[in-house]
């Protein structure tokens, strides 16, 4: 691609990227059950399971990472059905006419899911510090936790703007990305692994849920790293690349059509 042709994608870009804030901004709707959803699920937890379940340290300090996961998972889901929804209702057809780079509508969209991602993710942490949470990580600890967050919400959101494309209905997007929710339950988000049947144990261990949890309780709370850092780091990259190059085929071959 030529200079000019780098820019112009840029530019495409940043004008997608606008439309799709402007989408979040005004979907108030999804916007607060991404929020409320994890605070619910959170108290529950806290003040409801929490006295009944071992963890060897204050329950708080234990679920908030894995809520911190639920929360992005939430919140990329939810970019599957905006992108079904422009595939569907001719929007992407009316794009089309236009010179817009292909790439630029679905960095929007990513774009969108990450800011909305990011002001949930805060939220949620001003929440838990009233719940409880004590978290003992310094400066570059939070540093490393958030770039992890950020690495595996933009992986997660690529994810859900591929299952978006291939979506006939907002309705069947919202079935596709349901496993994005589900998978933090049957990881150490909630209970440690060893608490499970010996059947599941090694389903939750090694799922690529388990490392960024772990490597982020550790950043947070001190916990043992052992190689979850790496392993997250593997898991959230390999994902993204995944995730990038499965939405972006998709997307023109759908649009070739």
């Amino acid at each position: 691609m030529s200079h000019q042709g780098v820019v112009a994608a840029c530019s495409d870009a940043v004008t997608m990227i606008d439309r799709s804030v402007r989408l979040a901004r005004r979907n108030v709707d999804t916007l607060f059950a991404s929020i409320l959803l994890p605070l619910l699920m959170m108290a529950l937890f806290v003040y409801v399971f929490g006295g009944a379940i071992d963890t060897g340290t204050e329950y708080v300090n234990y679920v908030v990472p894995g809520i911190l996961l639920l929360t992005t998972g939430y919140g990329a889901a939810s970019t599957a059905m905006v992108v079904a929804d422009d595939m569907n209702s001719g929007m992407i057809d009316r794009l089309r006419s236009l010179p817009i780079h292909s790439f630029a509508v679905l960095t929007g969209h990513v774009v969108a899911s990450v800011a909305r991602n990011a002001a949930s993710t805060a939220i949620v942490i001003l929440a838990s510090l009233a719940m409880g949470f004590r978290p003992g990580g310094g400066v570059l600890d939070w540093l490393a936790a958030i770039g992890l967050l950020l690495l595996y919400v933009v992986a997660l959101s690529w994810l859900a703007a591929g299952l978006g494309v291939i979506a006939k209905t907002v309705e069947s997007a919202s079935t596709l990305s349901f496993f994005m929710l589900f998978l933090p339950y049957l990881s150490s988000a909630f209970v440690p692994p060893e608490s499970m049947p010996a059947w599941l144990q090694p389903v939750s261990e090694h799922q690529p849920i388990t490392p960024v949890i772990e490597t982020v309780r550790s950043l947070l709370v001190g916990t043992p790293m052992g190689n979850n850092g790496w392993l997250a780091l593997a898991w959230c990259s390999g994902l993204l690349l995944f995730s990038v190059v499965l939405a972006t085929s998709l997307y023109r071959r759908r649009t070739s059509r």
